[in-house]
C-alpha cells in the first residue's frame, strides 16, 4: 500500500455526516457486524468486512445521505438484523441476473444500503 494511506485504509474512504451519529454506529454494529466504537471528538471509524466507514455529526458540515453496496456473506441474515436493528425496508431479497442476490435498506439516519451476496452468473433463460 502507498505509504501515504494508513495501514488498513483504501484510497476512497466513505464518510457519513448525521445527524445522529451514536445511532448509527449502533446501527452498523447491529445490521453489517461492524468493528469499531463510537466517538465524539474525531469522526468514528467503523470496519465493516474489509472497509472502514468514517461516522461524524453535523457542525461544520451538513447531514447528506449516501447510498451504498455492501457485499455480505448472507445477504437474508443480514436483512433481517438490519430491519431488527431499525432500517427500512426498501426491497426483499432476490436474484440479480449479474449473479448478485440483492435486498435495499435505508437506515435509521437516511443512507441507503444495497446488500448482496454473490452467486455467481445466473443462466438466462
Amino acid at each position: 500500500m502507498a505509504k501515504w494511506i494508513p495501514d488498513g485504509w483504501h484510497s476512497v474512504t466513505p464518510r457519513l455526516v448525521v445527524h445522529d451519529p451514536a445511532k448509527l454506529v449502533r446501527f452498523l454494529r447491529e445490521a453489517f457486524r461492524a468493528r469499531g466504537e463510537f466517538a465524539t471528538e474525531v469522526p468514528s471509524q467503523m470496519k465493516i468486512g474489509d472497509s472502514i466507514v468514517m461516522v461524524s455529526g453535523v457542525g461544520p458540515r451538513e447531514a447528506t445521505a449516501s447510498f451504498f453496496y455492501l457485499y455480505v456473506d448472507d445477504v437474508e441474515a443480514t436483512y433481517r438484523r438490519a430491519l431488527d436493528a431499525g432500517a427500512e425496508s426498501l426491497e426483499e431479497p432476490s436474484d440479480m441476473p449479474y449473479g448478485d442476490r440483492r435486498a435495499m435498506v435505508k437506515d435509521p439516519c437516511g443512507n441507503d444500503w444495497q446488500i448482496a451476496t454473490h452467486q455467481g452468473a445466473l443462466e438466462l433463460e
